[in-house]
């Protein structure tokens, strides 16, 4: 056996090594301040949870697709080849995605 350790198994080892102390250091304190451990916890969780979260993912994709300005109502002269005949006519990015959630 040879005493010289890779450094891929290195980072395994030493997080191998800091377990206990982690857990004893949680025990510890749940005994002492379960409290403010609690606190941590959620604290922790709000923070990873949206960016892990679909909800963040298909709320941005919506927010994509709707428009920050909206056009105003004008009369059509029949001069303006970008402005729809009617309001409701379909004009912008395709949303049938949404209809598939």
């Amino acid at each position: 056996m040879h005493n010289t350790v890779h450094l891929c198994h290195c980072n395994l080892n030493v997080c191998l090594l800091l377990l206990p102390g982690i857990g004893a250091f949680l025990k510890n304190a749940w005994n002492k301040e379960p409290v403010v451990l609690a606190a941590c916890a959620i604290g922790l969780l709000a923070v990873t949870v949206p960016l892990v979260s679909p909800l963040t993912k298909y709320s941005g994709m919506m927010n994509a697709a709707v428009p920050y300005n909206y056009p105003v109502p004008v009369r059509n002269n029949g001069k303006m080849g970008d402005v729809p005949s009617h309001p409701c006519d379909p004009k912008g990015p395709n949303l049938d995605w949404i209809k598939s959630l």
